[in-house]
C-alpha cells in the first residue's frame, strides 16, 4: 500500500465515523469532518505533539476546533489516536444524554477537548489567548519546560463574527508564532454559498494583520504538511487557507448546504461508501486503518518521556514553582500577605473609590502571586489594573505580565479564557461594566467551563457622572448575575474589595467579576477581622439592639447611603439593621439557616442599588422596598444624579417610614 492510499484510508475513517455517527443520532453536521479529514489525519499523525496515554502533558500542542459544529472531526480523531474517554460506544451516542460527544466540543468531557467551542469565532480567540499562555511560560521558565504550538480549525463562519478580527489582529501584533490557523475553505455556510453574503478577501485581511499566509489544496496530504512545516519555522502566526469540499466523498451532496447540518440520509452514505471504496459496515473501523492510527497515537509519548526527564532534572525551586502554577495552586504565602494587608487597612482607614482599592490591593496580590498577569482594553488609567511588579508584555519580550489588550473586549475575554484553559497563569484584566456587553458571551463560556478568570469592572453605576448614560450600567448586574457559575462582586469600600479579590483568586473554578465604583467611599467596615466576611455573598454590617423594624440591604457605593439611613431612622427610635450584599451568587452557596437569618422576618425590607430591581426580590420579597433605577441614567456630575434619580438615605428613609405607618 502507497503512503497516499494508506492516507486517503486513515482519512476515509474519519468521514465514516463522522457520518455514521451523525446518521445515528439523526442530527449532526457531517460536511465539515468529511471535508477536513485529510488535515486532521496530516496535523494529528504527523505533527501534533500530542500523547492520547498523558493528555494532560503540560507541554503538549493545543488543537482548538473553533468550528465546533464539526465536531465528530475531534471525536473520531481521538478514538482513532487510542483515547480512553472517547471510545466507540461513545461515538455510538454522539449527541445523546449523558454521553460526552455533545453536539459541540464540551470543556471537561473528555481529554483531547481543550476548550468549549460552538459559538462561532470562541475558540480562534481562545487560541490566542493559548498562544499568549505559551510563550509567557516558555520565556518565563525556558523551552525546556514549555515549547509548544497552538493549532485552530476555524470555518467561514469563525471568520465571519466580528470577534475573528479583534483576535487575529491581537495576534499578529503580538506576532504569535506558534499559533498555526487552518481555515476550511468550503465556501459553504447553512443558507448556502458564502458568496451571498461575504466576499471578504481573507488572505489580504490576515496579512493586513501582520500573519503569513498560505494557500493550500485541503485534500492533498503533501501540500498539507509542506504548509504545517513552514508554518512551523515562521517568525509570524500562520493562517493556512485549505480549500475543502464540505462532505467530501458524498456524491449527490458534497460541496452543497446540503451535507453542512443534517444526516446524509442511507442512501447517499451507502453512495459515499461506494464512492470512496469503504466497504465497512457502521463504525466498523478495519484493522490496519485503525492499527496506522493507534501507532500515530504513539508517536509523542517519547517526547513527552524527553520532557518528563528535563522537568525531574530542572533544579527543585523551579519545578516546583512551574508545578505549581500548572496545578492551579496559589502560593503557600498568599493568606499571610492578605491578613498583613487587611490589617493595614484597618489601622489607616483609607477612603478612595473602589478602583483605586483594587489597584492597592492588586500591589499585594501582583506581589505574592507571580502568575497572574494582568490588563486592559485600553482603559488602565480608569481600571487601575497595573501595578508596578506588571511591566507590558510586548512583541519581542513576553516575560511581562501586563496586556495591552487595545480596544477589544470581547477578544480580550475569550483569550483569557484560553489563557486559563492552557494553565500556568491566572488572568485577570479591565474595562468598564457597561462594556461587560461587548464580552459577555465569553464570559458566559468561563462560567460553562468553570475558568479561574477575572473581570475588573469599573465605573460601575451612574457614580461614573458625566458621561451619560451610554456609559452607566443600569441592567448589568441583573444581566451578570443571571449567569450560572459566574460570581458577580460589588464591595463597598477596601476592606470588601480585598475579600472580594481573595474570594475571586481562591475560587479555581469559577470565573469572578469585579463592580468597581469611580468615585470615592469611606470605609464602611472599620475594624480588622480575620474572617473574610464577604465569603458568606451576604452579613450583617450594622445591626440594632433590638429586633429590626427595618432591615435595608445594599451592595457597594449604596451601603453607605444605608448606613446614613439607619444613622436617621435609629435616631427616631427605629430599630434598623443594614445588612451588606457584595455577592448574591455566595449567598445562595450558604445554609438554609443562614439565608433566612440574613434575610428575617417580620420587618419592613428596603433595598438599595443603583441598578435596576431584578434579583432584589430574593432579599425583600415582592412587596418589599427598592431604592434604585427604574430607567437609563444621564449625564450630570454624580451627586446630582444620585439626588435626580431619588437614591439618596433621605428617600430610604421616608420609604421606611411610610411603610411604618410613622
Amino acid at each position: 500500500m502507497s503512503d497516499l492510499e494508506k492516507h486517503h484510508r486513515m482519512a476515509n475513517a474519519i468521514r465514516f465515523l463522522a457520518a455514521d455517527a451523525v446518521e445515528a443520532a439523526k442530527s449532526g453536521h457531517p460536511g465539515l469532518p468529511m471535508g477536513a479529514a485529510d488535515i486532521a489525519t496530516v496535523l494529528f499523525t504527523q505533527f501534533m505533539q500530542y500523547d492520547p496515554t498523558r493528555p494532560d502533558w503540560p507541554d503538549r500542542d493545543r488543537f482548538v476546533l473553533s468550528a465546533g459544529h464539526g465536531s465528530m472531526l475531534l471525536y473520531a480523531v481521538h478514538y482513532l489516536l487510542g483515547s480512553e474517554d472517547f471510545t466507540l460506544d461513545q461515538l455510538k451516542n454522539f449527541r445523546q444524554l449523558g454521553a460526552l460527544t455533545a453536539g459541540h466540543p464540551e470543556y471537561g468531557h473528555g481529554a483531547g477537548i481543550e476548550t468549549t467551542t460552538g459559538p462561532l469565532g470562541q475558540g480562534l480567540a481562545n487560541a490566542v489567548g493559548m498562544a499568549m499562555a505559551e510563550r509567557h511560560l516558555r520565556e518565563t521558565f525556558g523551552a525546556e519546560l514549555a515549547d509548544h504550538h497552538t493549532y485552530a480549525l476555524v470555518g467561514d463562519g469563525c471568520l465571519m463574527e466580528g470577534i475573528s478580527q479583534e483576535a487575529l489582529s491581537l495576534a499578529g501584533h503580538l506576532k504569535l508564532s506558534r499559533l498555526i490557523v487552518i481555515w476550511d475553505d468550503n465556501g459553504i455556510s447553512i443558507d448556502g454559498k458564502v458568496s451571498i453574503t461575504d466576499s471578504t478577501n481573507q488572505i489580504a485581511r490576515f496579512e493586513a494583520s501582520g500573519w503569513e499566509t498560505v494557500s493550500i489544496d485541503g485534500h492533498d496530504p503533501v501540500a498539507i504538511a509542506n504548509a504545517l512545516r513552514a508554518a512551523r519555522e515562521s517568525d509570524r502566526p500562520t493562517l493556512i487557507a485549505a480549500k475543502t469540499t464540505i462532505g467530501f466523498g458524498a456524491p449527490n451532496k458534497a460541496g452543497s448546504e446540503k451535507v453542512h447540518g443534517a444526516p446524509l440520509g442511507a442512501e447517499e452514505l451507502a453512495a459515499t461508501r461506494k464512492a470512496l471504496g469503504w466497504n465497512h459496515e457502521p463504525f466498523d473501523v478495519p484493522a490496519e486503518v485503525l492499527d496506522n492510527w493507534r501507532i500515530a497515537g504513539l508517536r509523542s509519548g517519547q517526547e513527552r518521556k524527553e520532557w518528563e526527564k528535563r522537568l525531574a532534572a530542572t533544579d527543585a525551586e523551579t519545578r516546583g514553582e512551574f508545578e505549581r502554577r500548572i496545578r492551579g495552586d496559589l502560593p503557600s504565602g498568599f493568606a499571610d500577605a492578605v491578613q498583613a494587608l487587611k490589617k493595614q487597612i484597618a489601622a489607616d482607614k483609607p477612603v478612595m473609590a473602589t478602583r483605586k482599592a483594587s489597584e492597592y490591593v492588586l500591589g499585594m496580590i501582583n506581589e505574592a502571586v507571580p502568575e497572574t498577569i494582568g490588563g486592559s482594553a485600553d482603559l488602565t488609567g480608569s481600571n487601575n489594573t497595573r501595578t508596578k511588579q506588571t511591566t507590558a508584555i510586548t512583541p519581542e519580550d513576553f516575560t511581562g505580565r501586563y496586556v495591552h489588550w487595545g480596544i477589544r473586549e470581547h477578544g480580550m475575554a475569550s483569550a483569557m479564557n484560553g489563557m486559563a484553559l492552557h494553565g500556568g497563569v491566572i488572568p485577570y484584566s479591565g474595562t468598564f461594566l457597561v462594556f461587560s456587553d461587548y464580552a459577555r458571551p465569553a464570559m458566559r463560556l468561563s462560567a460553562l467551563m468553570r475558568q479561574r478568570v477575572i473581570h475588573v469592572m469599573t465605573h460601575d453605576s451612574i457614580g461614573l457622572g458625566e458621561d451619560g448614560p451610554t456609559h452607566q450600567p443600569v441592567e448589568h448586574y441583573a444581566a451578570l448575575r443571571a449567569i450560572p457559575n459566574l460570581a458577580f462582586f460589588r464591595p463597598a469600600d477596601v476592606t470588601e474589595t480585598l475579600e472580594c479579590w481573595q474570594l475571586a483568586l481562591e475560587s479555581s473554578e469559577t470565573p469572578s467579576v469585579l463592580a468597581l465604583t469611580r468615585q470615592n467611599l469611606a470605609p464602611v467596615r472599620e475594624t480588622y477581622e480575620e474572617d473574610n466576611a464577604c465569603a458568606r455573598g451576604a452579613y450583617v454590617l450594622a445591626d440594632s439592639e433590638n429586633e429590626p423594624d427595618v432591615t435595608i440591604f445594599a451592595s457597594g457605593s449604596e451601603v453607605a447611603i444605608a448606613l446614613e439611613a439607619r444613622d436617621v431612622l435609629e435616631g427616631d427610635g427605629i430599630a434598623t439593621r443594614v445588612v451588606s450584599v457584595p455577592c448574591m451568587e455566595r449567598f445562595e452557596q450558604q445554609s438554609a439557616d443562614y439565608q433566612a437569618e440574613i434575610i428575617g422576618t417580620g420587618t419592613v425590607k428596603v433595598a438599595v442599588e443603583a441598578g435596576i430591581r431584578m434579583g432584589w426580590d430574593r432579599f425583600i420579597g415582592n412587596d418589599g422596598i427598592f431604592i434604585g433605577m427604574h430607567s437609563f441614567g444621564a449625564s450630570a456630575p454624580f451627586e446630582a444624579l444620585y439626588e435626580h434619580f431619588g437614591i439618596t438615605s433621605k428617600a430610604v428613609v421616608t420609604a421606611a417610614k411610610e411603610r411604618l405607618g410613622r
